[in-house]
Order: structure tokens, then sequence, then C-alpha cells
């Protein structure tokens, strides 16, 4: 498992930075494929949970989203947001005149939080990519944050709790039961020293990249969490088995959701 990871991190790790740096089209249609299918993992786990969130309605109002916030018309956004919460809330409403299903209101609020997960909260990645200044570094920070906190919680949890003094406390038993206490606050000590190294390598200032891995490698676990949750009330291991040894799309982006967020309004702040 660990060579698997490994594998897939050390190959299609350096290719997502290089299209990162790249920008436009050759960011835009990989991450728009790597997103639509975490979409459409998310229905799976829902409609396994017992509810049921239609791809045919979540699908196309979070690519849309997604364009709008690629280009300059993101002043449209807002009100398209509004638009596909009521168009979303009129379905419900028509699901429950015509007793279609039994579980509406779960319907509802799933395909609700769909939809502000994959529309407003995945847009911040192409949000973050087109900011005027330093975007492909923010960009590239935000996601080495992300991956060197998520690989730091891992080797110090899996390989060195055992061997630390103070032994081995699970952080979340229920959600997560190898997360740790020890590996969680591996993570934020290595991810937050990396983050400000390479902040200063790309650019970055001292203080936006250390209050980025600051928030990162705390923030970016409750995403992680988030997730769990679902998938433990699904009674599934892994989203999916896109990526051997990582699980499928959803697993690879559950903490790169919030944190490249994080980083547009960090960005915003300090550009």
């Amino acid at each position: 498992m660990f060579l698997q990871r490994a594998l897939i991190t050390f190959t299609l790790g350096p290719l997502a930075l290089y299209l990162i740096y790249l920008g436009g089209f050759f960011y835009f249609i990989p991450l728009a494929i790597i997103l639509l299918l975490a979409s459409l993992e998310y229905s799976q786990i829902v409609q396994k949970i017992g509810w049921y969130t239609p791809p045919i309605l979540l699908v196309p109002i979070v690519v849309i989203q997604w364009v709008l916030a690629q280009w300059p018309v993101q002043t449209l956004f807002g009100p398209l947001l509004l638009l596909s919460l009521l168009l979303v809330t009129a379905y419900a409403l028509w699901q429950y005149e015509m007793k279609s299903s039994q579980t509406v209101p779960a319907n509802w609020f799933a395909t609700m939080a769909g939809l502000i997960l994959f529309g407003w909260v995945c847009g911040h990645f192409f949000r973050l990519r087109t900011l005027p200044d330093m975007a492909w570094q923010w960009t590239m920070l935000a996601m080495l944050s992300t991956w060197i906190a998520d690989s730091g919680a891992y080797v110090v949890g899996r390989f060195l709790t055992g061997k630390l003094i103070f032994g081995r406390h699970t952080l979340s038993p229920r959600l997560s039961p190898n997360k740790t206490v020890e590996g969680f606050v591996g993570g934020i000590v290595l991810g937050t020293s990396f983050t400000v190294l390479i902040g200063s390598w790309l650019g970055i200032a001292f203080l936006p990249a250390l209050l980025l891995g600051l928030l990162v490698s705390t923030i970016g676990t409750v995403g992680d969490l988030g997730i769990s949750l679902l998938k433990r009330e699904a009674g599934v291991k892994d989203s999916g088995t896109l990526f051997p040894g990582h699980g499928g799309a959803l697993d690879r982006i559950d903490s790169l959701m919030w944190t490249v967020a994080i980083a547009y309004y960090l960005a915003l702040l300090f550009v």
C-alpha cells in the first residue's frame, strides 16, 4: 500500500504541478474531469446511505459554476448559485408532491450540500489559478502544502507512532481509526515547515506562507474527516478506485477543496 501511494504521488504529483504552471485549458480540463468524477462518487456514496442526489441535476450545475469561476464573469456566480439552490428546492418539492421518493428531505439536503461543495467550494480551484498576480505560485503552494501535511501525518502516524515516547492516541476513532494525534501534530509541523520553505522559493512572503501552512495542515483534516463521515455511513472505505493506494477522486480532493479556498482568500489578503 505504501509503495502504491508513493508511486502515484511521484508520478502524478509532478504532472499536476506542471499543469498548474501551464494554466488555461491544460489546468481546467484535467481538473474538471477529476472534480466531475468526485461529484459522481459523492452521488454514489449518498445513494448507499439511502438518499438520492440526481447526477443529471447536480453535474450540469456544478460544471457551469466551474466555468464561471475560470473566466472573468465571476459577477454572475452569486446569482447562478442562488438560482441553482432554488432549482434544487423546486425539484425536491416536485418529488414530494409526486410521491416519487420516501426520502425527499434528505435528498434535498444532500443535493444542496453537493451543489455547495462541488460548485462553490471547488470553484476556488479555478478562482485561485486565475488571480491577477502570482496565481500559479499560490495554487502550487496550496497543493504542495496539503500533500506534504497529509503525507507527513501518514508517515508519522504509520511508521513513527509506536516509537514515540508518547505512544499512540487515535484522533477520531469512529471516523478514521488509523488517524492519530501524533500523526496530526506531525502533519502540522512538517506541512507548515515545508510550506514556508517552498513559499520562500516561490516568492511568497513568510507570514502568508506560515498562515497557509498552519491552516492547511489543520483544516485539511476536517475536510478529510467530513467525507469519512459519509463513507462510514455508506459502509465504504474509499470513494472509488481511480488511484491505487489512494482511493477515488473524492478521496484525493476531500482536503484540497477546502485548503485551496483558504489559499484563495489569503492570496486576496496579501497579494
